[in-house]
């Protein structure tokens, strides 16, 4: 019986080495870190997010510096727009700004002025910042931000011309005057006394072009607006208000987006209440002095 046992436990081992031996064996290469096999990419790390960022659609003339222009040369503050041009200007450092902080990805879309509004609510952009003030009428169709920027009204008069020493709406009298279609400023020149209203045009340069050949006196503007006619045009200047010798209040423009987009109001009015007045400011002046016109 002993011999029975002692063979039985032999038999036992050996199966037992032979199963350690093939055990061992059957660890390839391939299983070895670096033994000639590429390591997979490492999972994201729990705080990593493999999301696209939001891509944050805004509308813009790209044609009123020093709010917003185009320009051929990429540069620290300019945006790509889709046709190769850059889009720059303080409307498009706030819009940097709101998608810095939001983590989202900024898109530019070149629009012009009367097709801000419809390409919003059919959902061709999220945002319109484009110098847009925030009114009763424009609300029946759109929403707004806080405001963003806000700047005294002026008028732009040639330097040699005879409204150049004007200090207050009377003296523009008989004056023919104008200001962009579908803006605020339009119906402001009816406070004018016996004004020629002219027809409204469509964009600065357009205007800025219509002062430089006589025809027409002035036009209506904000004072960055101004600035901006001012170093595109050594020939003209602009006049400026006091008190009541003016329009009145400053002129305060607001983000436009689509109605009951309550939560993304929430956020883009939260950075903006982070922008001081003097920062927004600074990125005016330093708009100003970067636009690519002069003259």
């Amino acid at each position: 019986m002993k011999k029975k046992i002692r063979v039985f436990i032999l038999l036992l081992c050996s199966v037992l080495a032979v199963t350690l031996l093939f055990g061992c064996s059957s660890k390839t290469a391939n299983d070895t870190p670096g033994a000639g096999t590429q390591q997979s990419e490492a999972p994201p790390s729990a705080g990593e997010s493999t999301t696209p960022a939001r891509v944050l659609r805004v509308g813009m003339e790209c044609d009123f510096p020093p709010h917003n222009w185009t320009q051929l040369q990429d540069s620290d503050f300019a945006v790509a727009m889709p046709d190769g041009t850059y889009a720059d200007g303080y409307d498009v450092q706030i819009a940097k700004i709101i998608t810095d902080k939001l983590g989202w990805e900024l898109q530019v879309a070149k629009i012009d002025w009367d097709g801000l509004s419809p390409s919003l609510t059919s959902n061709k952009i999220d945002l319109i910042i484009a110098g847009m003030t925030d009114t009763e009428e424009r609300r029946m169709a759109i929403d707004f931000t806080d405001i963003y920027w806000s700047s005294d009204l002026v008028i732009v008069v040639m330097k040699d011309g005879p409204y150049a020493d004007a200090v207050s709406l009377k003296d523009f009298t008989g004056a023919k005057i104008t200001a962009q279609m579908d803006t605020l400023h339009y119906d402001l020149v009816d406070m004018i006394p016996d004004v020629q209203k002219q027809q409204a045009m469509s964009d600065f340069p357009t205007m800025l072009m219509s002062l430089s050949s006589g025809k027409i006196d002035g036009y209506v503007a904000e004072r960055p607006a101004a600035i901006s006619a001012e170093v595109a045009n050594a020939k003209v200047t602009f006049i400026e208000f006091e008190g009541d010798n003016g329009f009145g209040e400053e002129m305060p423009v607001s983000i436009g987006l689509r109605q009951n987009e309550d939560e993304l109001k929430r956020q883009i009015n939260e950075v903006l209440a982070g922008i001081t007045v003097q920062q927004r400011q600074k990125l005016m002046e330093e708009a100003v002095s970067r636009q690519p016109l002069q003259g």
